[in-house]
């Protein structure tokens, strides 16, 4: 007889499996390193998840919501557009310097398997295609043009590879790009 799984271990199973799969790419994990960081077993695993692209769907899902919260919660008290466009680089700044990070969990992915048209590729080029849709919107509400928009994504892309104690600097040139008051 089976035994019952224990409630949230399809989460314990994600979390285990998201922190692999950040710190050395998904290509590099294999599932046994699932099994064994999850401290589950094989079966249960497989039962959650039938195979390595559901699993790295369900990191990379997971990671979007992460990020997505976190620019909600920069965007709360941000008013103008400009401010707004201001608050999100400031927040992905912030993330670069935190213990461990090791760049864009999404564009690490499409990194790793260029040209990939699996559902974790199509997770990922969903999400930067709404991140940078949301960019645009903002850059159109504060009156700009395209060109702004693509300078604006071009730091957002360069403060996710670039050293942590450079992130002030792309904030600051957002900040002048849309001329915010009281920012360098």
């Amino acid at each position: 007889m089976a035994r019952t799984p224990v409630p949230g271990t399809r989460d314990t199973i994600l979390t285990a499996a998201a922190g692999l799969f950040y710190r050395y790419g998904v290509r590099a994990v294999g599932m046994a390193q699932v099994v064994e960081a999850a401290h589950c077993g094989k079966n249960l695993l497989y039962r959650h998840f039938p195979g390595k692209t559901e699993l790295a769907t369900a990191y990379l899902t997971l990671s979007r919501r992460e990020r997505e919260k976190a620019a909600a919660e920069a965007l709360r008290w941000a008013s103008t557009p400009a401010a707004q466009l201001v608050a999100l680089v400031t927040e992905i700044a912030e993330s670069t310097r935190r213990p461990g990070y090791r760049g864009c969990a999404f564009r690490n992915y499409l990194t790793e398997f260029p040209g990939a048209t699996d559902e974790p590729a199509q997770v990922a080029r969903a999400y930067l295609a709404d991140s940078r849709a949301q960019v645009d919107r903002l850059v159109t509400e504060l009156g700009g043009n395209d060109l702004l928009a693509d300078r604006i994504w071009l730091i957002v892309d360069g403060v996710h590879s670039g050293p942590p104690e450079q992130a002030q600097v792309a904030v600051d040139w957002v900040a002048e790009l849309v001329k915010v008051p009281g920012i360098k």
